[in-house]
């Protein structure tokens, strides 16, 4: 489950228009979504609120052999309208699962940030700022992040901790975002890191607008994206790069069929192959599997994972009879009353097992106003102890 202050991220990201998903990074986004999820350790307990449009704050406490917890101040020179009340707060929204790819969107025209007053230009680039103190380690985190224009955006993270070498380390990256591709380059103070990343996405450009003859069939067997992409590094202090290219087929929300996703991606230096694929099996069900294959090693391994979201009907505070009942001197009938009730999200139901035997179970959900991840771990090979480990997360916002 996203921490509230990963939320507020995510809905600065929707205010100003940004695609966070069309770049290499999220390319297994799905995967890593459905087989990647961390269990909780010990007991946690985390307290937020939006206090205003543009400032949230975050408290956090836990207790994993020794008591420990953390500070977090956010600003957003851009209001944010998200749900904030961890009560009503979809659930939907902090859950990452099987992730559904949008159509893509043309970028905003640079002439439509603009702004003039008198002859002269007043508008500002939206910003934020995001600060994280962890104790009592005494490390911080810091985030800057600002909007360039409708295409563009720059973020500076920095880690100030006396552990790590220097006694911090400083990652910049720039980000360029046009729908048909999107391009990322990054410099990192640890080891000199110079990076590059690209994805392009095959098929029609949205800048240039579809016409009525070129439209997509929606009607086919398979309708969806295919994307390519690569990302470079080269550590200019110990003189070492490295390089992986993907690919991915999803399917896209027109497409009849069942929704699936399937990447391939390639480490050709290191010699590593991963191949994964995910299918929502059903409206409240998804299924993912991922192999991982080492062609110098000829190691290899195998991951499986579910996800399974329980539903029920919003509970009606006050029965109200519809105009046609009230004209008709009668009661509503039950039928058609539950049938109106829509439905909301109950809890998640998470686990993946591994070629080891290793498995994870987890269950996100809501009761009352708090929102909680319990999981756990076990690894049915050690016969001496295949409990690892029980955890319980608590999340409260206003």
């Amino acid at each position: 489950m996203l921490e509230f202050m990963d939320y507020v991220q995510r809905a600065f990201y929707s205010a100003s228009r940004w695609d966070e998903e069309n770049s290499y990074t999220s390319l297994t986004a799905t995967a890593q979504g459905l087989l990647d999820f961390q269990t909780p350790h010990g007991m946690s307990l985390k307290l937020s609120s939006l206090s205003s449009p543009n400032f949230a704050t975050s408290y956090a406490l836990g207790s994993v052999g020794l008591v420990d917890g953390s500070l977090s101040f956010l600003y957003s020179s851009l209001p944010i309208r998200a749900t904030k009340t961890s009560g009503q707060v979809d659930l939907h929204d902090v859950i990452r699962g099987y992730r559904q790819i949008s159509e893509l969107e043309a970028p905003d025209h640079a002439w439509m940030w603009e702004q003039w007053h008198g002859g002269k230009r007043i508008d500002k680039r939206d910003t934020l700022l995001y600060g994280r103190l962890y104790l009592p380690q005494s490390t911080l985190e810091a985030l800057y992040m600002r909007r360039i224009s409708p295409t563009q955006q720059f973020k500076l993270s920095a880690v100030s901790d006396g552990r790590l070498r220097n006694g911090g380390t400083l990652l910049a990256q720039h980000q360029y975002n046009v729908g048909k591709y999107s391009a990322e380059t990054l410099y990192s103070t640890d080891g000199g890191l110079l990076g590059l990343k690209g994805l392009y996405n095959f098929g029609p450009d949205p800048r240039k607008g579809v016409s009525k003859s070129a439209q997509p069939r929606t009607d086919d067997r398979f309708y969806g994206r295919f994307s390519a992409g690569a990302e470079l590094y080269y550590g200019a202090f110990n003189k070492s790069g490295g390089m992986s290219v993907g690919g991915r087929y999803t399917t896209l929300p027109a497409h009849k069929g069942i929704p699936l996703t399937a990447t391939l991606t390639l480490n050709p230096l290191m010699g590593n192959i991963s191949a994964t694929y995910a299918v929502k099996a059903g409206e409240n069900l998804s299924l993912c599997s991922r192999f991982d294959f080492n062609a110098y090693s000829y190691e290899s391994d195998l991951v499986l994972g579910c996800e399974l979201w329980r539903m029920k009907r919003k509970s009606l505070h006050s029965k109200v009879r519809s105009t046609a009942a009230k004209l008709e001197w009668r009661l509503d009938d039950e039928a058609s009353m539950s049938a109106q009730q829509p439905e909301e999200v109950a809890g998640v139901f998470k686990a993946r097992i591994d070629q080891n035997y290793k498995i994870a179970v987890l269950w996100e959900g809501r009761v009352k106003d708090f929102m909680f991840t319990l999981g756990s771990t076990f690894d049915m090979k050690r016969r001496d102890q295949q409990f690892r480990n029980l955890g319980l997360e608590l999340q409260f916002s206003s």
